[in-house]
Formats: C-alpha cells, structure tokens, sequence
C-alpha cells in the first residue's frame, strides 16, 4: 500500500459519514435549501412590495406593551400613519385592552408566535401549536382573525410556511435594507439614519415596541415620520401595502416605453 493510499482511505471514510450538510446564512432570514428569490416568486413570503406608489409600511414585533405601544400609537396617530403590529400572544393575553386600541385606531394585527421562541429545530405540532394559540389569543381579546404572520428572528423553511399556509397566514418579512435593529437600541440617530437614508416605495420597516429599558423607537419615530411625509410618503399596513403591488404587465409597460 502506498502512502498516498494509506492518506486516501481514512479521508474517503471521513466523507462518507459526515457528508456535507448546507449551513444557512445567520445574517440574513434564509432557508436551507431555497434562496428569497424562490419564495418570492412564488407569494410564499413577502420582504417588500414593488409599488410605484409612494408608500411605507412600518411594523413593529414584540408587544403589546403597556408603555411603549401607547407611546408609539400617539406618535403615529400624529402623522395620520397606519402601522401593523405582530403580537405575541402571551403578550396579548396579559394586555388584550391595548391591541383592541390598535385595530380600533385603524392599525393591523399580525401573529408573531405564542411565546417568542425560535422556530429553528421546533418540530411541526409545535410551530403550529405557536401560530394556533396566538391566533386563539388574539380572537378572543378582539373578535378580529389575524391573516399575517411573521416568525421571531425572521426563520423560515418549507415546513414553517406549511404550517403558516394551514393556519391560512400570509408569511411576511421586511426589507432587508430596512431592518432597524431598534431592539439593540443603538441610538435614535442610527435608527433614523437606517429609515431614511433607505426610504424608498413599498419597504416593509422593521422595529418593535417592546424594547426593555429603551425609549429609542418613540424618539426615532418622531422625527422619521415628519421626514418621509415631506416627501410625500403615506404610512399604510402590509395588507393595504400588498394593495398596490405593481402588476407585472405594468411593469413591462414601464420598460418598453
């Protein structure tokens, strides 16, 4: 036996128990096996909507929260803005007056999972027990049946939207370039730096309001809403956003002329 051989075999076993598993990307929400373009092409999930139309839609993940929600409800009632709210149902079950406020003043509510876990490695039963439970939750404190959802951590794979499609949930994300990192409270000025250096039609903005120990989303707002309304931005919902997707004949208009 060769020395090249004795080197070869103890490799080639090597490979063949551990055969080489694809990693997911942790920076961005990412899939094992499909990239966004797949699921987007498809409708599974939605990270932003062509538009020409100049609108924006700001989501905030995480509450209710009896300070900070309020706060937030009276900066956007301020701008005549619309938000959409994906709620934690535990959360709603200890402050259901608070997410009856926001549909009443004309905002949406999502499903962001039961308990805020990460879906990553949950097996089936429990990825629906999360979304099923919310659902209930929110049902009960407001009559109103969420049709959005979007998973903590923005995890998703084949299964998650499965199970998002059973619970007749539409699986909704946020523009990457719009991800606000507001939960590390990094800074008001960071915060409306990211929104408005990036602003464009049809992003979906991701912030939160249940931030412990932080005021840093409120004070952001107040001086990022006035911005965009000045130029000439209109703050809407994610369904009513979906509303004006851009038609791809439309589209194709656009570029032959």
């Amino acid at each position: 036996m060769s020395k090249y051989t004795r080197w070869f075999i103890p490799i080639l076993t090597l490979t063949l128990a551990f055969p080489l598993i694809p990693h997911s990307i942790s920076a961005l929400p990412a899939s094992e096996f499909k990239d966004r373009a797949y699921y987007e092409q498809r409708g599974d999930i939605v990270w932003e909507v062509p538009t020409e139309d100049k609108c924006i839609a700001f989501t905030f993940d995480d509450g209710p929260d009896r300070r900070q929600t309020l706060q937030i409800l009276d900066v956007l009632d301020q701008y005549n803005a619309k938000a959409t709210f994906f709620v934690v149902g535990e959360r709603v079950e200890k402050y259901p007056e608070i997410v009856k406020m926001q549909l009443a003043k004309g905002h949406e509510i999502g499903n962001h999972s039961y308990r805020h876990p990460s879906f990553q490695g949950l097996s089936k039963d429990n990825m629906h027990n999360e979304l099923s439970k919310t659902q209930q939750a929110i049902y009960q404190a407001t009559g109103y049946k969420a049709v959005l959802f979007r998973p903590p951590g923005g995890f998703y794979n084949e299964t998650l939207i499965n199970v998002s499609k059973a619970n007749e949930l539409k699986f909704i994300l946020w523009s990457w370039h719009q991800d606000t990192k507001d939960w590390r409270s990094p800074g008001v000025n960071k915060i409306v730096k990211k929104v408005l250096t990036n602003a464009r039609s049809g992003d979906i903005v991701l912030m939160h309001d249940y931030v412990a120990n932080s005021t840093q989303t409120v004070e952001a707002l107040k001086q990022i809403l006035p911005e965009l309304k000045k130029q000439g931005y209109s703050f809407v919902t994610v369904t009513e956003l979906l509303t004006h997707k851009a038609q791809p004949d439309h589209q194709l208009k656009k570029v032959i002329h």
